[in-house]
């Protein structure tokens, strides 16, 4: 079996932003060799996300729109976790759009359907953060 890792590093310069990562993460796949098998892509901070949908601008305008009503930013004194940082809304919007997903591989290529894209998802930008591609298989 083989086994795959790559980091991609990322540095919005907004405080949030919906990145289509799906070509990098095409990249990759390639570049393991793996024809049949699982991709893992996750982002390694806890103010950033990786998740999959269509990647059509009213879409991620409705994301945003929506993701705000549920964790707004401001106040920032509505936050316990603001102690020292503002970005407690990030960690919760983190945890709403998710950490990570997992990919199939058939034919060297990502089994996505139809329309699905790969995101990295911004909530706390401007600094640099990295997310991990893990392929195994053979």
């Amino acid at each position: 079996m083989k086994s795959y890792h790559k980091e991609l590093w990322f540095n919005v310069s907004t405080r949030r932003a919906f990145v289509n990562i799906t070509p990098q993460v095409a990249q990759c796949l390639a570049e393991s060799g793996v024809k049949e098998g699982l991709l893992l892509c996750n982002a390694m901070h806890i103010t950033a996300s990786v998740f999959i949908n269509d990647d059509e601008s009213g879409l991620h305008h409705d994301y945003e729109q929506w993701l705000e009503r549920l964790a707004p930013h401001e106040p920032v004194s509505q936050y316990r976790h603001n102690g020292y940082k503002d970005n407690a809304d990030a960690h919760l919007k983190r945890q709403v759009m998710g950490r990570e997903v997992v990919v199939a591989v058939t034919g060297g290529q990502l089994h996505l359907g139809p329309w699905e894209q790969i995101f990295y998802g911004e909530f706390d930008g401007r600094r640099k953060k990295r997310v991990l591609v893990k392929i195994i298989g053979e």
